[in-house]
């Protein structure tokens, strides 16, 4: 809900949590990469973003409790970026890892608990605070 200058706070408007906005375009997958689906919601101030990709590379071994090297993922649509870098889990059922949602859009894996391999389908929620600006 859009609040303006000299309106009353009223019990009705402290709980109405109707959608500020939604989108399910303008993500950008990166190389190795391709989405799936994404959807993104505004609501009071929160943002909430789900990101489904599908790994189309050649799979990158990696040994148990090894480092993976950032790669680039996805990016997210302008409007719909943190307001600071924040941390997300990634999964695909099997396989956990940790990506970061920088403020530029980029999103980064940084992370997996097994191999990344060619096929695999990775889903990623995200939520900030954002004051809907």
């Amino acid at each position: 809900m859009l609040w303006l200058a000299g309106m009353r706070i009223t019990a009705d408007r402290l709980n109405d949590n109707s959608l500020d906005a939604s989108t399910s375009s303008g993500l950008v997958a990166g190389t190795d990469w391709t989405v799936n689906s994404f959807s993104g919601r505004k609501v009071n101030g929160i943002t909430t973003v789900h990101i489904y990709l599908m790994y189309t590379g050649t799979t990158v071994a990696v040994a148990y409790n090894a480092n993976l090297s950032d790669r680039t993922i996805a990016t997210l649509p302008s409007g719909w970026r943190p307001p600071e870098t924040i941390n997300a889990l990634a999964g695909d059922g099997t396989t956990m890892g940790e990506v970061t949602i920088g403020t530029t859009g980029i999103v980064s894996l940084r992370a997996m608990g097994g191999d990344l391999a060619n096929g695999r389908n990775f889903r990623i929620t995200a939520e900030w605070i954002s004051e809907n600006s």
